[in-house]
């Protein structure tokens, strides 16, 4: 084990123990197919399952797996029109696992997000029975305010590109605070769950996503 390998498994360790404090459930898998194969034994076979956006669950693979197991999938990316992708956004807020990431973790176990249309960190605070998230290590920072920093600069700037958008951070590379096209709207802090290990993070050692 290298000393990058160790490092990421001890803070992992130290993140697992504060996410039991808050009433989460972590885990540590080494690797994006070991996170896969965990998430997996997770959602038992003819669960409902659905997903907020989330580069990390879709390297994982873990789209593709549920999209093709004995699951009842929800996705929103099969809608025609806008109405009907509203309506799966509702739907999935009563199914039994909705999948995800965060976009940060602090070392002492708060889940930071950050989203636009707010279906995700709705998801996240109430609705679905379980809720399974692939976190990469890389994500986790010391406090609240540098989770916060860390996904204006860092993730939402690759967010808008990914998904064209003419934000400030598209174009600088940096937050703008803008107000204008904003994929910032709504940011949530977990700092514990009132239901006992609904929230289960899956910590991995590879960087996934943004």
């Amino acid at each position: 084990m290298s000393p990058k390998e160790k490092h990421f498994e001890i803070l992992a360790e130290k993140i697992i123990k504060d996410l039991e404090k808050r009433n989460m459930a972590g885990y540590y898998c080494p690797t994006k197919e070991d996170a896969l194969k965990k998430a997996l034994e997770l959602i038992p076979t003819g669960s409902t399952v659905s997903w907020g956006g989330s580069e990390s669950i879709k390297e994982a693979g873990l789209i593709e797996a549920v999209k093709s197991g004995d699951y009842t999938v929800y996705d929103r990316a099969e809608a025609k029109t806008p109405e009907e992708s509203a309506e799966i956004m509702k739907k999935a807020l009563f199914c039994n696992y909705f999948l995800g990431s965060s976009n940060a973790i602090t070392y002492d176990g708060k889940l930071v997000n950050i989203d636009g249309n707010g279906n995700r960190v709705s998801a996240y605070i109430f609705g679905p029975d379980n809720v399974v998230l692939i976190t990469s290590i890389n994500k986790a920072v010391p406090t609240v305010e540098e989770a916060i920093s860390r996904v204006r600069n860092t993730a939402s700037p690759k967010n808008t590109l990914r998904l064209g958008l003419n934000t400030p951070c598209a174009n600088n590379g940096q937050c703008g605070n803008c107000l204008n096209g904003t994929i910032c709207c709504q940011i949530v802090i977990t700092r514990y769950s009132r239901v006992k290990d609904r929230i289960k993070v899956i910590l991995v050692g590879e960087d996934l996503g943004y």
